[in-house]
């Protein structure tokens, strides 16, 4: 079964936050969701352009790409070689194809992220959310494993220099409750798909484990 189908991502918008690997999720979901219809990729906050993808700025360009069926959209940061929020709005974007994926957090390339108050910029369009733990975390201190690491600890109820095991990391996705679905990413090694599954043992939602360069999935 494919990545797209055991998320159940249906038409419209889905948003992605959480630790690494979000970029990559929003790469395979569209190179599988262009199959069935047209998909835009997008950030509510900073990306890199999708290496191999056309890229509309403006609405202009938008409409000249109107024959492909996966694009990448956004407005580039001076000086940073990023994209940030589309000129289009996502409800336009919305409506102009049949999927449209938001990349709606930054985690600064940690596996494990807490959000401070203004994050993570969920678009209100987005039917479903997708909660990405990086399973690299796991094992780590939450200084070096989690961006936000105070926070991180304060809603773990654990110090910084403490290891991030599984149900610590389900506390703290609990604790913010801001997902539909988890996707364990990383889970390369018997060892990291236990962990995973230890994970989804404290979950009362779908938690989805596997490789996104291997391209190997499960459901935990």
């Amino acid at each position: 079964m494919s990545l797209s189908a055991l998320l159940a991502i249906k038409p419209g918008v889905t948003a992605v936050i959480g630790g690494g690997g979000k970029t990559t999720l929003l790469s395979v979901l569209g190179r599988e969701l262009s199959a069935r219809g047209r998909v835009a990729l997008c950030t509510t906050t900073k990306i890199f352009p999708f290496p191999g993808l056309p890229c509309a700025q403006t609405a202009e360009e938008l409409a000249r790409l109107a024959g492909e069926r996966l694009i990448c959209t956004g407005t580039e940061v001076p000086d940073t070689g990023k994209l940030t929020v589309p000129q289009v709005p996502i409800a336009q974007l919305a409506r102009a194809f049949d999927y449209v994926l938001v990349e709606a957090d930054g985690s600064a390339g940690r596996p494990l992220k807490a959000h401070a108050p203004h994050e993570p910029v969920i678009p209100p369009e987005a039917g479903n959310v997708i909660l990405v733990v990086g399973a690299s975390g796991f094992g780590r201190p939450v200084r070096e494993a989690a961006h936000r690491p105070e926070r991180y600890a304060a809603l773990a109820g654990a110090g910084v220099e403490e290891l991030v095991w599984p149900a610590m990391a389900a506390a703290v996705v609990r604790a913010e409750g801001l997902h539909d679905r988890v996707y364990i990413n990383q889970a390369e090694t018997p060892f990291r798909l236990a962990d995973a599954k230890r994970f989804a043992q404290y979950m009362d939602c779908p938690v989805l484990a596997g490789s996104l360069q291997r391209e190997e999935y499960q459901i935990c």
